[in-house]
């Protein structure tokens, strides 16, 4: 049985993309969802919004390696 590509090959733009569609798809949903009974759109949304999670949490942030770190 096949097994899943754990390794990928993208860019910082590639992501970024993925995260524009993402926030634009989850936005979409929301709206509609707004006015109807909450169910499957509901799911996806709360899916898409831990998606976007994860993927923050992966990135790394500058810090700056001979100075203390002030954050703001």
């Amino acid at each position: 049985m096949p097994g899943y590509n754990k390794t990928f090959d993208l860019s910082v733009e590639d992501l970024e993309l993925i995260e524009d569609a993402l926030r634009r798809s989850k936005r979409e949903l929301s709206v509609k969802n707004h006015d109807e009974v909450p169910g499957r759109a509901d799911e996806t949304v709360r899916g898409i919004h831990d998606l976007l999670g994860r993927i923050h949490n992966q990135k790394v942030f500058y810090r700056p390696r001979n100075a203390p770190y002030i954050g703001g």
